[in-house]
């Protein structure tokens, strides 16, 4: 009896450490309704996890998966039929261990606009489908008024910059914005360099070179227009490790970090530009992309949970994805104005060394296609570098004005 009682206490012990240490947050309901203008899903859930969404066809489909996340016993397999004009059918299911997937079949033929952001008190994530036509700007979410947007308001007021209060991101009004948080120190990040020349076109036209001379541009034009203090991760064509890059952004006390790279594709066609803050992601071509920019990393095997765990805790998405959403914005509208239509290739999560650790939002841009034969043309000439710069920058002040500075 007493070995028993030995043992079920053990047992319990086991059982209440391993519920303390689950890292995943729990989906605790889901509820949905036909608003006259969209479609509305809305998750509660116990804490802000990172998410992925994408579409796909045939049939056509929504699909959002939370990672570190897990489904309140009797949610699993949660399914409805929807009368909606725009969806038809909803799944709701723990995809694996560690990753809960909701889907939204859609009524095939119009084109579909989603947003998806956080609420707070108590923590949402809310899932709404537009008509293409209807669909509300990216930068002006459905928020309620809140304390955190009082909060924003009031300590605006008491910062050093005269004018309006800070707007809410994507997923409503983060700490930075709550807390009336600027931005002063910059540090850019040119991809590659040294001994890792990055891609290579065709005619031997370098990534690290031209990440170098667009980061470069960035500084001198940050400094003289936005009377920011900026700092390079490499001023010249030396070898640094991806983690040094992003220990100088710490050491810099930077509120922003930009690293600049250019991208590659079998496709000889494909032209555009892609945009990323740190997140997981489970579609091929970004982890493809994230192998080959994380291949000169140091870290081994035995260091992955430590590191799955950094991005687990990466408290500035938010940021993070609303700047990507801007500067993405402003250098396809720039290029576009200038050289005409590319591929707009979207702004993504994605498991970059060089996004990890740092202690400020943080993007990579992949500018344009240096195996592209016009891309690659363009990138050799100085108005086309120019155009990148200019478009990163009106992103980075938008941004900037966003925050209620400047």
């Amino acid at each position: 009896m007493v070995r028993l009682l030995i043992f079920s206490l053990i047992l319990f012990s086991f059982e209440t450490s391993a519920r303390q240490s689950d890292p995943r947050a729990e989906v605790l309901s889901i509820r949905f309704h036909q608003h006259p203008e969209f479609f509305r899903v809305v998750l509660e859930i116990e804490k802000v996890r990172e998410f992925y969404s994408a579409s796909l066809k045939d049939p056509e489909r929504l699909f959002v998966d939370i990672f570190q996340a897990k489904l309140k016993p009797g949610l699993h397999g949660t399914s409805a039929e929807i009368k909606s004009p725009q969806v038809k059918a909803l799944r709701l299911a723990q995809k694996n261990p560690s990753t809960v997937r909701l889907t939204l079949e859609l009524i095939p033929g119009p084109g579909h606009k989603e947003k998806i952001y956080y609420l707070t008190n108590p923590t949402r994530l809310v899932i709404d489908v537009y008509p293409e036509t209807g669909a509300r700007s990216p930068a002006s979410p459905p928020v309620t008024p809140s304390s955190s947007s009082m909060a924003a308001r009031e300590n605006q007021q008491k910062g050093e910059t005269a004018g309006k209060p800070p707007e809410p991101a994507s997923t409503g009004y983060s700490l930075v914005r709550q807390l009336g948080l600027g931005v002063k120190r910059i540090v850019i990040d040119p991809g590659h360099g040294g001994q890792d020349p990055g891609c290579i076109s065709p005619s031997g036209l370098k990534e690290k070179d031209v990440a170098l001379d667009l980061a470069r541009r960035l500084k001198a034009m940050l400094e003289k227009e936005g009377n920011f203090e900026v700092f390079l991760t490499r001023e010249t064509d030396i070898t640094l490790p991806l983690e040094k890059r992003t220990a100088f952004a710490n050491e810099k006390k930077a509120d922003l970090f930009i690293s600049i790279h250019l991208n590659a594709s079998p496709r000889k066609n494909r032209t555009g530009v892609e945009t990323f803050y740190l997140n997981f992601s489970p579609d091929p071509a970004v982890n493809e992309l994230a192998a080959r920019e994380n291949a000169s990393s140091s870290k081994n095997i035995h260091e992955l949970k430590s590191i799955v765990d950094k991005i687990i805790k990466n408290t500035k998405y938010e940021e993070s994805r609303d700047l990507a959403e801007k500067v993405h914005k402003h250098l396809m509208q720039n290029l576009k104005q200038n050289f005409g239509p590319r591929e707009d290739l979207g702004v993504k999560g994605g498991p970059f060394w060089v996004l990890i650790g740092t202690e400020m939002p943080a993007i990579l841009v992949e500018a344009s296609h240096l195996s592209n034969p016009k891309e690659e043309a363009a990138l050799k000439t100085e108005p086309y570098r120019q155009t990148i710069a200019t478009g990163i920058i009106r992103g980075i002040i938008e941004y900037v004005k966003s925050l209620g500075k400047g």
